[in-house]
């Protein structure tokens, strides 16, 4: 009986985005924290967590990234779903990154989302779509991966 009064529960809950379908407004979902301006940047969002160790590998990218980035339209928001504040608190005194950093405390949006793994990315264009997904984080792959997208995205020619 449980678990048809949860498949229930589920089956209304709306789908995640896919590629070129709006992404949810961030500022619906009480969020922890400050967040960004958003409205005509390129727009990167990261759930991660303290206890994720490639959480811990992506942060080095995602300030990178937008130091690269940040002047030509790049606007980087790592969701954290720490259960812990203090967790969260902790790992970002350690990374100091340069982006907006916010907490999901309800997991409203990380559920909304139906989030597959930790870390997860998604890259959205100017108007708010979603134009990437990443599950995961792979050192050698997903940082080019990346910047492709911002670039494609930003229009900028990389000089490199």
């Amino acid at each position: 009986m449980l678990a048809v009064a949860v498949g229930l529960l589920t089956s209304t809950q709306a789908a995640p985005p896919k590629v070129g379908e709006a992404f949810p407004s961030l500022a619906e979902f009480s969020l922890e924290g400050k967040l960004p301006e958003l409205t005509g940047k390129v727009v990167v969002v990261d759930f991660w967590a303290s206890w994720c160790g490639p959480c811990k590998e992506a942060f080095p990218t995602l300030k990178e990234l937008q130091k690269k980035y940040g002047e030509k339209g790049l606007v980087i928001v790592a969701v954290s779903v720490d259960e812990d504040v203090d967790d969260m608190n902790k790992f970002v005194a350690k990374q100091k990154p340069e982006f907006s950093i916010v907490r999901d405390k309800t997991t409203k949006l990380a559920t909304r989302l139906d989030l597959a793994s930790i870390p997860t990315t998604y890259i959205l264009d100017r108007s708010g779509k979603v134009a990437e997904v990443h599950n995961g984080f792979d050192r050698s792959q997903t940082p080019k991966e990346y910047q492709a997208a911002i670039e494609r995205l930003l229009e900028v020619i990389s000089k490199n």
